[in-house]
């Protein structure tokens, strides 16, 4: 696996990623978890409020990966359940980690058929331990014990179609993306659509 690669198409998601903290003047402080409101983007809105029926946009691809513990994860994880929420974070980005704490309370709280799973997109391989540990701290001090994804090559598509983070999708038990993608923290936004979802199966 080309690790040029695998950075670039990252790099090309991280200097679009968590623009409106940057413009604003905010710094990235690691692992802050302090509770803020964030602003929801017009385009989350209306990702969520959009009318009319619930469509297949795409599929993730096969992928063969590492969680943050050092188990290989495959798109089987999709198959375990009828809806997975996939939640495409950095490190680097404070309303990722603002909206942790609450993934994590809602991920002990969903359905049985409902799954909840981070995806990381700045850790740059197995050497990259930094970014790891730093991952590791976040997910631990907020309480977000669901599985976490290391992003390598095997979701360059899908990343390229990231135009910022955090960016949440949600997966059916076949890998098809349902709905539209939520871009920005927007927990409310994201528990309607499940809720819609699965009253309409």
């Amino acid at each position: 696996m080309n690790k040029k690669i695998i950075g670039m198409v990252l790099l090309t998601v991280l200097l679009t990623a968590c623009g409106a903290a940057k413009e604003s003047g905010e710094e990235n402080s690691g692992v802050s978890l302090d509770a803020g409101s964030t602003e929801v983007s017009e385009e989350a809105q209306g990702a969520v409020e959009a009318e009319g029926d619930v469509h297949v946009w795409g599929q993730m691809p096969s992928f063969t990966a590492k969680d943050l513990e050092g188990n290989t994860v495959t798109e089987d994880i999709f198959s375990q359940k009828d809806l997975t929420v996939v939640n495409i974070w950095g490190t680097f980005c404070p309303p990722c980690i603002e909206e942790m704490p609450e993934l994590g309370e809602w991920a002990e709280e969903m359905p049985d058929n409902v799954q909840m799973v981070g995806l990381i997109i700045d850790i740059a391989g197995e050497d990259d331990k930094e970014h790891h540990d730093m991952a590791v701290t976040i997910t631990e001090r907020a309480g977000a014990a669901f599985p976490q994804i290391i992003a390598n090559i095997d979701f360059a598509d899908i990343l390229q179609g990231v135009v910022g983070v955090p960016t949440t999708l949600f997966v059916d038990k076949e890998g098809n993306l349902v709905g539209e993608p939520v871009v920005g923290a927007y927990v409310d936004g994201y528990k309607q659509f499940v809720e819609e979802y699965l009253s309409g199966q």
